[in-house]
């Protein structure tokens, strides 16, 4: 059972296992039919796609998010339209070091599925495992959903607030360095961060090939950020409750369970103005 990180390797050696299903996550936020144009020209052989807009996130709202959450009925039965069950290994994967395919393993746990995984190093680990592509369309033997217990647990703008203000929160927003202190801003109507969130970029987690980092170095990384603060009084933001996932498995490989997601993060933050906003290093 795998339920952080799968090598290329493991997932090779359960090719065609039926108990293993590949879940193909990628997706360009410059180009949002891009990830389903990909996945038709070449997949992992059994594979079928979940498309971060469609599948990955709800409805925008005039306050949300740039990507609010799914609603949990609406994905347990795209799920169950793919034939997915509790017992199999589900591993997802993408081209983008594991970015959207960590906001599915979110999702998908938050929904009762425990062996989730990502495919560490995406889709060049695979290639460079000697792992086949195929264009061809999966089978799909279709079920009804499966039970799940929980809703979303994910924190909202005000969770933020009232956590920092009080000093139960520890807030990290893994956003690029020059997005975290107001330099660019690509994607979002205002530039900046949430005062009082400290910045830990997402791609410290990752090695120069694109996969994790060692478990010790990644506790390292996080626990020179956070000191002795337990995992579940710390949040992670981004732009939009995506990347903020990656930061979130990061956290379960280095051993320290327990972290919290600001779904809404930067883009629900700054669209009303009277959320303050800092700017500069922190």
């Amino acid at each position: 059972m795998y339920k952080t990180l799968v090598s290329a390797a493991d997932l090779l050696a359960h090719l065609g296992d039926p108990g293993w299903r590949a879940l193909d996550c990628r997706f360009s936020l410059q180009a949002p039919d891009a990830g389903a144009a990909a996945f038709a020209a070449a997949h992992i052989p059994g594979a079928h796609h979940l498309d971060l807009d469609r599948d990955l996130s709800g409805p925008r709202s005039a306050g949300s998010g740039r990507h609010p959450l799914p609603a949990p009925a609406g994905l347990a039965a795209r799920l169950g339209a793919l034939g997915l069950r509790h017992a199999d290994q589900l591993v997802l994967y993408d081209d983008s070091a594991g970015l959207f395919a960590a906001r599915g393993w979110w999702l998908l746990r938050a929904l009762g599925y425990r062996s989730v995984a990502v495919l560490d190093g995406g889709l060049a680990a695979w290639r460079e495992a000697g792992g086949p592509l195929t264009a061809e369309v999966s089978a799909v033997i279709a079920r009804p959903p499966e039970p799940f217990a929980v809703e979303w647990q994910a924190l909202g703008a005000e969770d933020i607030a009232r956590g920092l203000d009080d000093g139960r929160l520890t807030v990290i927003d893994v956003r690029a360095a020059e997005r975290y202190a107001g330099r660019v801003e690509p994607l979002d109507p205002v530039a900046g961060h949430v005062p009082g969130a400290r910045n830990l970029p997402h791609d410290r987690a990752l090695d120069g090939a694109g996969r994790f980092r060692e478990p010790s170095a990644l506790r390292a990384l996080f626990t020179a950020q956070l000191g002795d603060t337990p995992a579940d009084r710390v949040a992670f933001m981004c732009g939009s409750g995506v990347t903020a996932c990656h930061a979130l498995l990061a956290m379960e490989v280095a051993g320290l369970p327990g972290g919290q997601l600001y779904a809404g993060s930067w883009s629900e933050w700054c669209r009303d103005p009277t959320r303050p906003v800092a700017v500069g290093d922190g």
